[in-house]
């Protein structure tokens, strides 16, 4: 399915490429670093917010992905409401390929708690958990 069809963002902001897997609570999304990526830097790499925004958009992909199956017509829009643990381990490189994976954790009250890894080629460049406040619509 389109990825524009899973998740409320829109160019120049996109930063999943494409919803690979979801496994019960789990989904793989991935991301192809380039050169007009808005969170690249002068040295052609992927700053820690970008990585941020992309595990984020990874779990609205997640989110938008079940909300369809279960009948919405639209993707439901949700916001960072914590950021906590966030370890980054490597800054990624215009070329690098970015495969995430979201564990969904409990949700309360439209606050679900998620875990985010992000890798290329299996080495672990950053990892993080977050609150997202999901808008009821």
């Amino acid at each position: 399915m389109e990825i524009t069809k899973l998740i409320p963002q829109r160019s120049p902001i996109i930063m999943v490429d494409e919803l690979l897997c979801v496994n019960g609570e789990e989904a793989t999304c991935q991301l192809t670093v380039r050169k007009d990526n808005y969170f690249i830097d002068e040295n052609n790499l992927m700053i820690e917010p970008g990585l941020i925004e992309h595990m984020a958009q990874s779990a609205s992909a997640f989110a938008g992905y079940n909300a369809i199956n279960a009948g919405a017509t639209e993707p439901p829009v949700g916001y960072i409401g914590e950021v906590k643990n966030f370890h980054l381990h490597h800054l990624p490189k215009v070329g690098d390929t970015l495969t995430t994976t979201i564990s969904m954790g409990p949700e309360v009250e439209g606050v679900t708690i998620i875990r985010g890894e992000c890798r290329v080629n299996e080495e672990l460049y950053a990892d993080t958990i977050m609150k997202i406040f999901i808008k009821e619509q």
